[in-house]
């Protein structure tokens, strides 16, 4: 049963970092969800409480990672609430159009909403290209979260 459940921690574990580039899907609590079915499965004793209260902060961490890298790379290239709010809505939308969407329509919402607002184009796409890098930043920081919390559990169970 212990070969079993590390198993299936490293798929599901892998399984969360791939979901990570996908906005809006829970990867962050899938991959704790994971940590605690392991343990569920060989009876609570190959994690300590401590590397829970570590995986526990890293959550945390990961979890705020997307919306503080998003606004910092929206504000540092001037971007408004507008753009912000495009680049909310690209996302969303961006979802049911697949990778291609999720890249673009926040982009381009960004800039729409900030030319809408009143923005020269050149000073839209400056703000939207702001939000796009930001976005991107944010989803790499967090995959490296999500593969410093996998490797810890591994390190602990194999």
């Amino acid at each position: 049963m212990d070969a079993f459940a590390d198993w299936l921690f490293v798929v599901l574990w892998g399984t969360g970092v791939l979901l990570t580039l996908v906005p809006f899907v829970p990867a962050t609590l899938l991959i704790l969800a994971a940590a605690l079915l392991h343990e569920a499965l060989v009876g609570f004793r190959e994690v300590s409480l401590g590397l829970w209260l570590t995986l526990g902060v890293l959550a945390l961490l990961a979890m705020s990672l997307d919306n503080l890298a998003t606004l910092l790379g929206a504000r540092r290239y001037g971007a408004g609430r507008a753009g912000l709010w495009g680049a909310f809505l690209g996302g969303l939308l961006g979802l049911f159009l697949g990778v291609v969407g999720v890249l673009v329509l926040p982009f381009v919402l960004a800039w729409l909403f900030e030319y809408l607002s009143g923005r020269k184009p050149e000073e839209a796409l400056r703000a939207a290209w702001g939000t796009l890098v930001g976005l991107m930043g944010g989803m790499v920081a967090k995959v490296i979260v999500h593969v410093a919390m996998g490797l810890l559990v591994i390190r602990a169970v194999f």
